[in-house]
């Protein structure tokens, strides 16, 4: 009655919930992510110029100009967990960007391509009419080196897949002090004012938006940065050449900072998931074997610190290094997790990290495919119809505009020459095996003698092709056919025979296979 026999009462302990650290694709639906809060972000409003009004997709709707966030139906098909884990693969940030390039396998999908696109080179041709001394292409050639041009191109390409946007500025000295505000014109430039191509990180570049770049759709520069900025001041758009991956919808430009989707912001996740798989896999190697042993549980547990001794010497002689004892009426029983196929399934998660970054499995990896069971050719084929693209939509026009500066800057002063356009062919990006060569080689020869058989062309435009053919392996001969011997008949004059009937006897037994062979000349007197 006093309350000395009564127990105090016990208050429950307080529950503690689980944090949710992170939503990957595979948690599914766990406890963590069940209740996590849903919320989508709002864009930035893009800075406008030269009045300070905003673009199409502000709503004013709290009265502050902000721009009005995502309109999202719960009621649809797309439960609110899924569509959060989407809204999640947004814009990550430049320097999460930096921060990621440092992973081998992100820094091989985002370099790669660059290398391969750029490593056959391309040709300097001149389809304009205009005649062009050799010379004058080996000293485009020269600049092209000095300038590193070539390096730019992979550069261009692997920071642009890296940040998804690359912005390469053509660095000019000019008097003008309002030189780049301006649209580029090719007349503004002046003797030996090109000083090469200087390539900005995005982070150190903000674009800026014209009024009619925001307010009038059907512009042809809607949704575009009229113009970049950096410490130096405004740069028009036409003195850049851009490099943008993934491009967004208009809504989503100004979010993206007008970039695009990057290649670490796509596979992130993949890489994550293949690193992890393959990292069970020495674990698995560890841990393979289970040992079962029936025993006493409450006479185990009467003595527990007696059982973990036991449990030790035990642990020091499962394996092979040791000698297993056990009693006349124990039991025990060894449980083996299999690893076959293990390797496949490590494989085939980096083999999805390689189709995102559209980069070869065999050729990210360095190993044989698996998994899929697939050879390897369709997927270098299709990677090199993904190169080609790069070098005409993206790298060609970036040497259209080195070149046209080169010509300005450099040629026309030097050489007196009027203005004229170079076009930069790129090279063969299959490369053909030695048997290959020499197989295309014979076909091309005799074509040459069919064509000389029947009077199309003579043997001295033949040896011309032959000379000129690269792969052709008579690069070194001189185009005039070495002179005849004194003693020897000249064609056209008695005892001799016509130079064209004996030009096609030679065609005709060369497609024969049958070359005919001078023949040792008598010995006077015999």
């Amino acid at each position: 009655m006093l309350g000395f026999r009564k127990k105090p009462a016990i208050e429950p302990a307080p529950r503690i919930e689980p944090q949710l650290k992170g939503l990957f694709s595979t948690h599914g639906e766990t406890p963590y992510a069940r209740n996590l809060p849903y919320q989508l972000r709002s864009l930035p409003v893009p800075t406008v110029l030269p009045q300070e009004q905003t673009g199409m997709d502000d709503s004013a709707y709290d009265g502050q100009g902000q721009v009005s966030p995502f309109k999202s139906n719960f009621g649809c098909s797309i439960p609110e967990l899924q569509l959060a884990w989407y809204d999640s693969q947004g814009f990550i940030g430049y320097q999460t960007c930096a921060l990621l390039m440092q992973h081998w396998l992100i820094d091989k999908a985002c370099r790669m391509p660059g290398r391969d696109a750029v490593r056959k080179g391309w040709e300097l041709t001149v389809n304009g009419g205009d005649n062009v001394p050799g010379n004058v292409l080996n000293f485009i050639s020269k600049i092209d080196k000095a300038y590193k041009v070539k390096w730019h191109l992979h550069e261009y390409l692997f920071k642009g897949r890296g940040f998804g946007i690359r912005v390469a500025l053509f660095k000019v000295e000019s008097p003008d002090p309002k030189y780049y505000e301006k649209p580029f014109n090719i007349d503004g430039v002046t003797p030996g004012s090109y000083k090469g191509i200087v390539q900005i990180d995005p982070y150190w570049i903000v674009p800026e938006l014209t009024f009619s770049n925001v307010q009038d759709p059907t512009g042809l520069h809607f949704y575009e940065a009229e113009y970049w900025r950096t410490s130096s001041g405004l740069i028009h758009r036409s003195h850049l050449m851009i490099f943008t991956t993934g491009q967004v919808p208009d809504v989503l430009k100004p979010a993206y900072y007008y970039g695009g989707v990057s290649v670490p912001q796509r596979i992130m996740e993949r890489i994550y998931a293949a690193e992890r798989t393959a990292n069970e896999a020495p674990m698995l190697a560890m841990t393979k074997r289970l040992t079962v042993m029936k025993t006493d549980l409450e006479q185990a547990m009467s003595n527990p610190s007696k059982f973990a001794e036991r449990m030790e010497w035990w642990k020091q002689t499962r394996d092979n290094h040791g000698v297993k004892i056990n009693g006349l009426d124990d039991e025990i029983q060894q449980f083996d997790t299999s690893l076959a196929e293990l390797d496949n399934v490590i494989m085939t998660q980096y083999q999805i990290v390689a189709a995102i970054a559209e980069v070869p499995g065999t050729k990210l990896m360095g190993t044989q495919p698996k998994g899929f069971n697939s050879t390897g050719e369709f997927e270098e084929a299709s990677y090199h119809e993904f190169l080609e693209t790069l070098q005409e939509d993206d790298l060609s026009p970036l040497l259209d505009r080195h070149y046209a500066l080169v010509v300005k800057s450099f040629v026309m002063p030097k050489f007196g020459m009027s203005e004229f356009q170079i076009d930069a062919a790129w090279r063969e990006l299959d490369a053909m095996t030695a048997l290959e060569q020499a197989q295309l080689n014979l076909l091309k020869i005799q074509g040459d003698a069919a064509a000389i058989a029947t009077g199309e062309i003579d043997a001295q435009e033949g040896r011309k092709r032959l000379i000129t053919d690269k792969d052709s392996g008579y690069n070194g001969l001189p185009e005039e056919l070495p002179p005849m011997p004194d003693e020897a008949p000249v064609p056209g004059q008695p005892g001799a025979a016509p130079a064209q009937a004996a030009g096609t006897r030679a065609a005709a037994q060369l497609v024969a296979g049958k070359p005919s062979l001078p023949r040792a000349r008598p010995e006077p007197g015999a």
